[in-house]
């Protein structure tokens, strides 16, 4: 899709947004830019929602923002992906910049620790450190799993490492024989559902966390495990 064609998309876009979410935007505008992660070649930024200068004091009201997004990250994306949707990735981007705006007015930083947690998710996946508590950031299901975008993760405390761990998915029990060789924590990839998530099921076995775990963050075990109902 040629820029000029982008920005105009992305103006009827901004047409159906409602009003109200808009209040303290200065503006939505299109970059030509192309914008890379700057340590994953295949992730681009695809939008931004920049703070403006404020007046001390000037309260919720005072907070302005303006929202960019990359025309150049859209394409270089598109190229990666066949069937790339323009339309629906703009919309989810413009909706993802504007609920910053909207946390930063209600000094809610919910969405900023998701961006976070999708970060060390991304390190997970490329077997990089990462903290192994990132999934806390992710959205709590009702069921009480964490999800960070297509993964799920299911949280486990335990006290030490148990022979085996039984756990519940879309209504079915499972069971899953925990590697000999595991140390807490633990993540354990989970193979053998009948309906799997769109990405990962993780088992995340870990202590309760105390004090020295600020000091001496530990290595994260690794393995896939077999689920048996």
């Amino acid at each position: 899709m040629r820029l000029g064609d982008f920005e105009a998309m992305v103006r009827k876009l901004c047409e159906e947004v409602p009003p109200d979410f808009l209040d303290g935007v200065s503006e939505i505008v299109v970059s030509p830019r192309t914008v890379p992660h700057p340590d994953r070649a295949e992730i681009f930024t695809l939008g931004e929602c920049i703070p403006l200068p404020v007046q001390v004091g000037s309260g919720v009201e005072g907070v302005q923002s303006r929202i960019v997004l990359y025309h150049g990250s859209f394409a270089a994306l598109a190229q990666q992906q066949s069937g790339f949707d323009w339309r629906q990735e703009a919309w989810e981007t413009l909706s993802h910049e504007l609920r910053h705006h909207l946390e930063w007015r209600a000094r809610a930083p919910d969405l900023e620790d998701f961006d976070w947690a999708v970060e060390h998710n991304f390190a997970r996946h490329d077997g990089e450190p990462f903290d192994p508590t990132f999934f806390l950031s992710g959205e709590l299901e009702p069921n009480g799993n964490y999800r960070v975008e297509d993964d799920v993760f299911i949280d486990c405390m335990v006290r030490s490492v148990p022979e085996s761990v039984s756990f519940e998915w879309n209504g079915r029990q499972y069971h899953a024989v925990v590697p000999a060789d595991a140390e807490l924590p633990c993540f354990l990839l989970v193979d053998g559902l009948s309906n799997p998530p769109d990405g990962d099921l993780v088992l995340v076995l870990r202590r309760k966390p105390g004090v020295r775990d600020l000091f001496a963050p530990s290595a994260v075990y690794h393995a896939t495990v077999r689920a048996t109902p």
